[in-house]
This record gives C-alpha cells, structure tokens and sequence, in this order.
C-alpha cells in the first residue's frame, strides 16, 4: 500500500479512535450526572436502563479501540492492511468499512463459518 493511502487509512483510525473516547467521556459524564435521585420511579428505572446499554455500547468500544490500536501500530510497522491468516493484501474496499480489519474477506468468512459451527 503506498504511503498516500497509509495516511488516509491512518487519519480514519485516528478519528474513529477520538469518536470512541468523546462518547466514553459522555457515558462518564451520564454517569456522574446520574446519581442523584429521581422522585419518579419509572424515569429512574428509564434512566437506569439507558446507562446499562450505554455502558454495554462502552465495553464494545473498549474492544474496538484495542482493535484501533493494533491497526495503528501495523501502520508504523509497514504490516497493515495484509491478512494475518492468508498474507494477501486486504481489499481497499474492505478497509474503507472497517479500518482495523486485520482479515481478508475471504478468511473472515471462513472464520464466521467456523465460529457458527462451534456455536451450534
């Protein structure tokens, strides 16, 4: 992949990365605005069931962002953007949907495949 399109791949991760934090401040902040007492039981139960899935939502980001990371390190190591099952480059395409893809389409779909079947 050429260094033009390293950069652009790079600055995507990056914003995706700030993303991710502004929106773990806002659950933070959610939280320590949550904490006094509603006199309503039912907008206390509301608000309550709003923190659960944002802190759900949270943890997701927290696993996104350690896939940011490990994407943004291959990009100073010159690794990024080639399958870590197969060695072929990942398709551009791919990496414009989901930047931190460390799989080509191909091995991801044989992953999937695998995973359905263990679950079943």
């Amino acid at each position: 992949m050429d260094r033009e399109k390293l950069q652009y791949f790079k600055e995507l991760l990056l914003k995706k990365r700030e993303e991710i934090l502004r929106e773990v401040a806002e659950t933070l902040k959610d939280l320590e605005e949550g904490s006094e007492n509603l006199p309503d039981a039912v907008d206390q139960a509301a608000r309550e069931t709003n923190l659960v899935i944002g802190l759900r939502l949270r943890d997701r980001d927290q696993k996104l962002l350690k896939k940011i990371e490990k994407a943004l390190k291959k990009i100073e190591e010159g690794t990024y953007g080639i399958c870590e099952a197969c060695g072929v480059e990942i398709d551009e395409k791919r990496l414009m949907a989901r930047p931190e893809a460390t799989l080509c389409i191909d091995c991801k779909r044989a992953q999937e495949r695998l995973e359905k079947i263990k679950g079943e």
